[in-house]
């Protein structure tokens, strides 16, 4: 696993990024912000970046040879052990820059991958995260035999980093196959237990991670699911009964949270998982107002909807954490919510988690003119009060 930490130090690591076409500095910085927050996800801690302003990337070393020169001063520097890229890296440019460093480098997917082992709880979430990092690694077996490879026919060696690879892809391909038995086994087992729901209304806690997804559902329910103010501290889906209203059966599930350039690895193993946010007959769109790039957010978490092939579902917006609002923040964010079927809340102070129940209700007793069960007066009149 990339972090080697021990409960009294903490792994140092330098990140890159780079400006290249179609980005800017200002999402770069913004993206290098939220891989220093995986970082310390993750056990380690970000001493410094290294940002690259360049049109084309360099197909050895991903970044230019100065700022190699640069990244491995830096290292030096701040005696780190790690370098840690916000893009995905090919293993051949592991290699390369492993060997001019002299230090362990991964890139913004192996990090995920390593956050997602530490958190892995169910069987099913490890059978998940092992499937995505075996995924991960196969094409990448080359590199663990590099130094097999510089010794190509020397007595004793002939071959031999070759012939270990092989073995190597077969025994993984094997096991992956295993695993995704294994996790065809668990979902059916799980879709069984949702069609023993089907006669219940169905909300599914969606978006962003570090939203308040898992304090938001604890607020509804009443249930004590670990939440924490740290990226992916949700991996399983967890299903109750929303807190008795009106005796309407109503069931709410919490699923995992999701990031900007999320391994595809991930999404793939996952897929069950988020089949209780598919089969949901209401999404909860949870947004963190109090983080700057909300709307940037928004905008990826609806693109993983799109991706899993639910973005045309019902959605009430949901916008969290109000009370690290000032006041004039919240007014704007009254003023400027694009969402007609939106509400402000705190799941921490409980402000307005009741107005939420009663617009799930609406939902769920069909009401309104606009064909979600809420009126576009009464979901407006919601918002940041």
């Amino acid at each position: 696993m990339p972090m080697r930490t021990t409960d009294n130090s903490r792994e140092q690591a330098v990140l890159v990024g780079v400006v290249s076409r179609g980005t800017d500095r200002e999402t770069v910085d913004d993206h290098l912000a939220e891989l220093g927050a995986l970082t310390e996800a993750a056990g380690g801690r970000a001493v410094a970046t290294l940002v690259q302003e360049r049109a084309t990337l360099n197909p050895r070393t991903f970044i230019g040879r100065g700022k190699v020169d640069q990244l491995r001063e830096l290292v030096l520097a701040h005696d780190a052990s790690l370098v840690i890229f916000d893009d995905d890296l090919r293993p051949s440019q592991v290699r390369t820059l492993e060997k001019i460093l002299d230090v362990q480098v991964i890139d913004r997917t192996g990090l995920i991958l390593d956050i997602f082992v530490n958190r892995a709880a169910t069987r099913e979430a490890k059978i998940q995260v092992e499937l995505a990092q075996l995924q991960y690694l196969l094409p990448r077996l080359a590199g663990l035999w590099s130094h097999l490879e510089r010794q190509r026919g020397g007595i004793g060696l002939r071959g031999v980093g070759e012939k270990q690879i092989e073995l190597d892809r077969r025994i993984i391909r094997t096991r992956i196959a295993r695993l995704k038995k294994d996790l065809a086994k668990v979902q059916v087992q799980r879709r069984t237990r949702r069609k023993r729901r089907q006669d219940h209304f169905r909300v599914a806690l969606v978006g962003y991670t570090n939203a308040g997804k898992s304090s938001l559902f604890n607020a509804l329910t009443s249930a004590d699911v670990r939440a924490g103010n740290r990226l992916f501290v949700t991996l399983d889906t967890t299903v109750r009964s929303l807190s008795g209203r009106g005796g309407r059966s109503v069931l709410l599930s919490d699923t995992v949270g999701f990031i900007r350039k999320l391994p595809h690895q991930l999404v793939e193993s996952f897929k069950g998982t988020l089949e209780e946010a598919a089969s949901a007959d209401l999404l909860l769109m949870v947004v963190d107002s109090s983080d700057p790039g909300w709307s940037d957010h928004l905008r990826w978490s609806a693109g993983v909807l799109e991706e899993l092939g639910i973005g045309d579902k019902q959605i009430v917006y949901v916008f969290n954490k109000i009370d690290l609002l000032d006041k004039d923040r919240r007014t704007e964010l009254e003023l400027n919510s694009e969402h007609p079927l939106s509400i402000a809340v705190s799941a921490v102070s409980e402000v307005n988690i009741d107005r939420l129940r009663q617009m799930i209700l609406h939902v769920l007793s069909g009401r309104g003119r606009n064909g979600t069960g809420l009126s576009e007066d009464t979901a407006r009149s919601t918002v940041g009060t």
